[in-house]
């Protein structure tokens, strides 16, 4: 689906709501204030349901927006606005919740036409606010790595690797849009939130006020506890992400590398420095004409082909040994069942050091060719000590006894994490008689890999058989019994 086809569905049910009220309900006191009412009305309840399905991808998205505001806000003169992002990225889980929920909420109210003063300049308000990050993270292609977003006068040709956040996650997983259609979009939906700020008396009211009244609470309650069910109790029932069960890792991987290896260059787009003129060669009009084009003279953006197919984290997915090496080979060669428990994060922080003397005896070759002690040498050791959350320790108690007897019965266990000093992980492992395989990923991926923190996943050959929240994971003997056949 495209964000074109999308407009074209939510105008279609925008039009038969619009006649409804109008015809059925007699409501209409303004034929097209209605139907962006309704229009409005029923993006925005589906915008905010398909996020609701996955809370936790926009509290992560909300991560990304917040990391960049701090790094971007931290260099100016209003740096003292920097410590508040990270502040609020401790609460980013809720801080998701209460965005989707009032999402859906104004969505509904603005169908409806419960509270129209507060609905409209609420409606405004938020438009106004996506409108100013979808318009950050477009802009951002605009300004090079070394400058900072506020330093205008650095600003050069759009390089979209520049971005940092490279969708705003308006829609969830469901559909990606690019910075500059969700900036389009937004500037778009402000248009008919002036008209209702305006104009707020024209907008058409349902039902009697208790009822209206009613159905917000209801949707608070209901979407609230969805939203809770989506990340806290289960992982999301509706899964948009690329790994999902019945996926094969492996094939799918290798076929988007193929992909990218097929893209070809078509043109070079070519800025002037002095001047910003663009123009656009192709490429083998470039390759002949390179001297017409000195580095110092004009900036150059490939223009490239789109992919075969469309590319998707999996092509990331990329993993690491204790020893830093690659490993994503020796996974790829792993056959029959196996399981992948994921961790993006550990929750605990070194609470300190304590130092250890041990000594090492030398040796030394005597006349008859005997090891004999020549020295002893004192050596310290410091050893990093850690405090952990007790909360997510009693998390992994399910985990480790059912794994182990996955292992006892000659099933490959072994977790990823997030590339943690190997000291942690081994404080880590001691702490939690986990004894097993741990390989490093990038944090970004485990989060897209499972919504659950520690998640497991079951594997046959290169293919997800089975993903199950910590919280649902079954006993060894039932998933043995139900997927190991």
């Amino acid at each position: 689906m495209t964000i074109f086809t999308l407009v074209l569905y939510v105008a279609i049910v925008a039009a038969l709501f619009t006649l409804v009220t109008k015809f059925v309900l007699k409501k209409v006191n303004n034929l097209l204030v209605s139907f962006l009412q309704h229009f409005c009305g029923v993006l925005f309840v589906f915008s905010g349901f398909v996020k609701a399905i996955d809370p936790l991808g926009t509290a992560y998205k909300m991560e990304q927006y917040f990391a960049k505001f701090e790094s971007t806000f931290e260099e100016t003169w209003v740096s003292f606005i920097a410590p508040l992002f990270p502040m609020l990225t401790k609460y980013v889980n809720g801080f998701s919740v209460f965005m989707i929920v009032f999402e859906i909420l104004l969505g509904l109210m603005l169908i409806i036409g419960s509270s129209r003063r507060f609905t409209a300049w609420a409606f405004f308000l938020l438009v106004l606010f996506f409108t100013f990050l979808t318009g950050f993270t477009y802009l951002t292609g605009f300004v090079p790595p070394e400058a900072n977003f506020f330093a205008f006068g650095k600003w050069g040709p759009f390089v979209e690797t520049n971005m940092q956040v490279t969708d705003c996650g308006c829609f969830g997983d469901f559909l990606k849009l690019k910075p500059k259609v969700s900036f389009l979009k937004d500037l778009f939906l402000l248009v008919p939130a002036l008209i209702f700020t305006v104009g707020f008396r024209n907008m058409h009211q349902l039902f009697t006020v208790p009822v209206r009244s009613l159905m917000n609470v209801a949707t608070v309650v209901g979407i609230t506890l969805y939203c809770f069910n989506n990340y806290i109790w289960d992982i999301p029932a509706i899964n948009f992400r690329p790994f999902k069960p019945g996926v094969d890792v492996v094939k799918q991987k290798e076929a988007e590398e193929k992909a990218l290896q097929d893209v070809k260059i078509l043109a070079y787009r070519l800025t002037e420095k002095k001047t910003g003129k663009v123009i656009e060669v192709p490429y083998d009009q470039f390759l002949k004409e390179l001297d017409k084009y000195p580095g110092e003279k004009y900036e150059f953006d490939q223009v490239k082909s789109e992919p075969a197919i469309p590319i998707t984290k999996i092509n990331d997915f990329d993993l690491t040994g204790p020893d830093g090496s690659s490993v994503t080979e020796d996974w790829k060669s792993i056959k029959g069942y196996h399981f992948m428990i994921v961790a993006y994060k550990l929750y605990g922080q070194e609470s300190g050091t304590r130092t250890e003397t041990v000594q090492d005896t030398v040796f030394k070759t005597g006349p008859d060719s005997t090891r004999v002690v020549d020295s002893i040498a004192t050596r310290e050791i410091t050893h990093k000590s850690y405090t952990w959350d007790e909360h997510y320790l009693d998390k992994w108690k399910k985990v480790v006894a059912e794994m182990t007897k996955a292992k006892k019965a000659d099933v490959m266990v072994y977790a990823i994490t997030s590339p943690y000093d190997p000291a942690m992980i081994d404080a880590f492992k001691e702490k939690t008689g986990f004894d097993f395989l741990t390989l490093r990923a990038d944090d970004i991926l485990l989060k897209t890999i499972i919504r659950s923190n520690p998640g497991v996943l079951l594997f046959k050959d290169g293919t997800i058989v089975e993903d199950w929240h910590i919280r649902k994971l079954p006993s060894f003997e039932e998933i043995k019994a139900k997927y190991m056949k």
